[in-house]
């Protein structure tokens, strides 16, 4: 079998399972495709020799008969998980050299199922962005191009590496973690599936912090079946994890009968934003009527506080951000500035801090700390904290109500040109998010699916909202999508 690189999870697992092909031989062809596109930037931690090694430990497993199905399969690991030994920057200059001698809860379930650690993926500094343009690697590079134009596209964040890595067939899938978007957002920039799960349903222990109360683990893969056979390793209760639900984790590839007769799908107005284009309200029009098609029953609803969801995301997580960044302090791990004679310990703290921190972090960390100080607290933090518990209760009450899921699209347009945001505005960026942070905020799951192509030919995902835990009954509606929507472009190979 040749370009064994570019299956997905399913597949590979089902050819090894039947002996006609091995882990050595698929982790293989994963690194030489991983060589061959330093062009995208993507893979910027390569972890060769454990990636043999583990691929041999599978096929010996395998042959055994007692293999999970994640066993053997090669996969990429965002920056921004722990990994033992192996650098774990969350892609910052102040964590230089930062090599853990722990693993992060969700590295280790997918380690301990025998799945095969290819190397560490680019992401925007301490996930803060939506493009990957803050990383102290440089720019991850989408795969995709507009037509015959030569430009570099993003391919979103902050696990844009990701993102890149798995369209572009560098890795069969990969870990992605979501504070505001930063799974779903690139997954649709690229034509691939991403699905954060509920709030609690993956640990976070061993995962670097941006907002506690928001980030959450998922995985980003070729299809909806892969994203189902990956998410059930990825899930489980953690005693370290306080915020770790205590549930069973039901078998969600058994789920995907594709059988959605009578589900209610709701079509929220709020979504409907201003200057939204007209592909993206096409191709969302499109998704209705495909699950429509499909027996679902498509019901208009209302999430009234929806407007007021940017401005409190952009309040809580920066002071969130701000309490978790300030143990970056040069004293224990991570990097030191040089210090000048004289210098004292406020001096270290500032000069560290000054030089490790990118401008978008210092940004968020400024603002995190402005919304949290004496006089501010109340007018900014406190009020955003009182809009999330409204933004839940909307969501509450559509699903009360018998909606199942929540059709939206994905992202206000497709994969934007790097630079073509720069950081003279960044409340241009921030917008990017404008679909995706509301679920985060009520601690929902969510799912980008690739629905279409724009009229430059680049990849436009719509999003499924589910209700709290049911990230089966959300996965196999994805799956009917997925199914009527038919997508199956892929980049044009230029790196």
């Amino acid at each position: 079998m040749s370009d064994l690189n570019k299956l997905g999870l399913a597949e590979a697992r089902d050819a090894l399972r039947k002996g006609d092909v091995t882990s050595v031989e698929l982790t293989e062809s994963c690194l030489k495709a991983i060589e061959d596109a330093d062009a995208l930037n993507a893979f910027v931690h390569k972890t060769p020799e454990i990636a043999l090694e583990r691929a041999k430990a599978a096929d010996e497993r395998i042959k055994g008969g007692d293999a999970p199905s994640m066993c053997g399969l090669p996969i990429g690991i965002k920056d921004l998980f722990c990994t033992k030994g192996v650098p774990s920057q969350a892609a910052s200059k102040i964590l230089d050299g930062f090599k853990p001698e722990y693993e992060s809860t969700v590295s280790q379930q997918l380690a301990d199922a025998g799945a095969v650690m290819l190397g560490k993926l680019n992401m925007d500094e301490f996930a803060m962005g939506s493009s990957n343009e803050t990383s102290v690697y440089g720019n991850a590079v989408s795969p995709w191009r507009r037509g015959n134009d030569d430009a570099q596209l993003t391919p979103g964040g902050s696990s844009g590496g990701s993102a890149s890595a798995v369209a572009a067939d560098l890795c069969l899938a990969a870990t992605g973690t979501d504070t505001g978007g930063s799974i779903r957002q690139p997954a649709a920039f690229v034509g691939i599936t991403g699905i954060k799960p509920t709030y609690g349903r993956c640990s976070r222990w061993g995962i670097v912090a941006f907002a506690s109360s928001l980030d959450q683990a998922g995985p980003m893969t070729k299809n909806v079946r892969d994203a189902a056979i990956m998410l059930e390793t990825m899930c489980g209760h953690d005693a370290k994890d306080s915020t770790s639900a205590e549930l069973a984790v039901p078998n969600f590839e058994a789920m995907l009968t594709g059988d959605i007769k009578g589900k209610k799908i709701g079509i929220p107005k709020e979504y409907r934003m201003d200057g939204m284009p007209a592909e993206i309200e096409k191709l969302w029009s499109e998704g209705a009527e495909m699950l429509k098609a499909a027996g679902a029953e498509i019901v208009d609803i209302s999430l009234p506080h929806t407007k007021y969801a940017l401005p409190a995301y952009y309040v809580i997580a920066p002071a969130e951000a701000s309490s978790n960044l300030a143990r970056y302090d040069g004293v224990r791990y991570g990097r030191r500035a040089q210090l000048a004679q004289g210098d004292g310990i406020t001096e270290m703290y500032e000069k560290t801090r000054a030089e490790g921190f990118g401008h978008e972090v210092q940004r968020r960390v400024m603002v995190g700390t402005y919304v949290l100080s004496a006089g501010f607290y109340d007018a900014y933090y406190n009020r955003a904290r009182r809009v999330r518990t409204l933004i839940k209760k909307d969501f509450e009450d559509v699903f009360a109500a018998g909606v199942d899921a929540i059709l939206t699209p994905a992202t206000p347009s497709a994969a934007f040109g790097l630079g073509e945001m720069t950081e003279a505005d960044p409340v241009q960026m921030y917008l990017n998010d404008v679909f995706t942070v509301t679920v985060n905020l009520a601690g929902l799951p969510g799912i980008s699916v690739p629905a279409g192509l724009d009229k430059q030919g680049l990849p436009l995902g719509l999003q499924l909202i589910g209700r709290p835990w049911e990230e089966g009954d959300l996965l196999n509606t994805a799956y009917a999508l997925e199914n009527a929507a038919g997508f199956v472009a892929k980049p044009g190979k230029w790196w």
